[in-house]
């Protein structure tokens, strides 16, 4: 018996607020009410759903919100333009912006952005 990853799940405590600002970075996830308590999306083989705080709380009394950064998504932009105009889209739109854009050692044009439950997520692209 062979066991495979098949998805991340995100709680978030504002599924429709969420929902918004992956899709900004292209994850495509439908429109959500508010109070649906689940939502998921296929990239690349893979499945990411967002579930809603309540939700998880419903299915585990003793869950607590999780703190901290223990989780962090990174999303593969086409050049160093698109890691900046991607980072100034989402600073545009009210979301907090951690690091600006920066060309990291590692070869990495880099920026990191946070999305609306605070969880870090980063943006790059190989430098040429």
């Amino acid at each position: 018996m062979k066991i495979v990853p098949d998805m991340v799940g995100l709680v978030v405590a504002d599924l429709p607020a969420a929902a918004r600002f992956y899709r900004m970075l292209g994850l495509d996830f439908p429109e959500v009410a508010a109070g649906e308590p689940y939502v998921e999306c296929k990239v690349n083989g893979y499945r990411i759903s967002l579930n809603a705080a309540s939700l998880d709380k419903d299915l585990t009394p003793d869950w607590v919100a999780p703190q901290g950064q223990r989780l962090g998504l990174a999303f593969l932009c086409e050049s160093p333009k698109h890691v900046d105009d991607t980072y100034a889209a989402i600073v545009a739109a009210g979301h907090k912006g951690v690091k600006a854009p920066w060309d990291a050692f590692w070869g990495q044009r880099y920026a990191i952005v946070e999305d609306p439950d605070g969880a870090h997520v980063s943006l790059f692209c190989p430098l040429s």
